[in-house]
C-alpha cells in the first residue's frame, strides 16, 4: 500500500492540509501556487460546486507542469460516481464529509487514500474495519479536542485528522496535537473568501508559513 501510506506520510508530516474551493479557475490555481510557495506538498481541494471538475483538472495540468511534489486530493466525495471522476481526473487523495463504503472499495482496488469523516466510535470502526487507516474528525467544532483524546488509546493503529472549527492560532492547533492528531484540516479561517476575493495570494502564503512554524513549535514541545 505504499500510495496510500505515502500521501499519509506527506499530510502527517506537514500536519496541515489546507482545503478550498472556488468557482473561479484562476483563483484555485494561483491559490495552489501560493500554498506551494510556502511549503505545502498536500493540498484538498473541495468538490463544492459544477464548476470543481473542471477546475481540478486544470490544477492538475498546473500542478504537473509547475509542482511536481505536490499531492493534490479531492474533498467532499460523498458517492463512487463522483470518486471514479475525480480519479480520472488524476486526484492523488479522496476525503468524504462522512464515511462511504462504496468509495473506500473503489479507491482501496485502486490502492488510493481515502480520508472519510466520522463523528462516532461506531464510523470509525466501520471504516477501519472497511481497510480504512486516515479518519478525518467532522465536524471538529462539535467534537472537540478531548474527544480524540478520548478515543485515540481504541484505535492505535489509525491515524486522525480534524476538519472544522480548528483556528489559525498556536492555542487551537496546539489543543489538537496534545489530543492526538497527526493534521489539522484548515480551510476557511486559512483562505478567507477576502482573501480569495481579494486575490490577496501573498497573505495566504504568509498565513500558511506561520501555521507551518506552529506545528513544527508545536510538535516539539509535545
Amino acid at each position: 500500500m505504499k500510495s496510500i501510506q505515502n500521501a499519509i506520510e506527506i499530510i502527517a508530516n506537514q500536519g496541515v492540509l489546507p482545503l478550498y474551493f472556488n468557482t473561479d479557475e484562476m483563483i484555485s490555481i494561483e491559490v495552489l501556487r501560493a500554498l506551494y510557495k510556502a511549503g505545502i506538498r498536500a493540498v484538498e481541494y473541495t468538490n463544492r460546486g459544477s464548476e470543481a471538475l473542471s477546475n481540478f483538472k486544470k490544477m492538475v495540468e498546473v500542478r504537473n507542469a509547475e509542482m511536481p511534489a505536490m499531492l493534490l486530493g479531492i474533498g467532499t466525495i460523498k458517492n463512487e460516481l463522483l470518486a471514479k471522476d475525480f480519479h480520472l481526473a488524476g486526484a492523488d487523495f479522496f476525503i468524504s464529509p462522512g464515511f462511504v463504503p462504496e468509495v473506500a472499495s473503489f479507491l482501496k482496488s485502486n490502492n488510493l487514500l481515502y480520508a472519510p469523516g466520522c463523528m462516532t466510535p461506531t464510523e470509525i470502526i466501520a471504516a477501519e474495519n472497511a481497510g480504512v487507516s486516515f479518519i478525518k474528525l467532522f465536524p471538529g467544532n462539535i467534537l472537540g479536542p478531548d474527544f480524540m483524546s478520548s478515543i485515540k488509546e481504541v484505535f492505535p493503529n489509525l491515524t486522525f485528522m480534524v476538519t472544522g472549527g480548528v483556528d489559525t492560532t498556536h492555542a487551537s492547533i496546539q489543543s489538537w496535537f496534545t489530543a492526538g492528531v497527526a493534521a489539522v484540516g484548515l480551510g476557511s479561517k486559512l483562505i478567507t473568501k477576502k482573501r480569495m476575493i481579494e486575490e490577496d495570494y501573498a497573505t495566504i502564503e504568509k498565513e500558511t508559513r506561520t501555521v507551518l512554524d506552529i506545528i513544527q513549535t508545536t510538535r516539539k514541545q509535545l
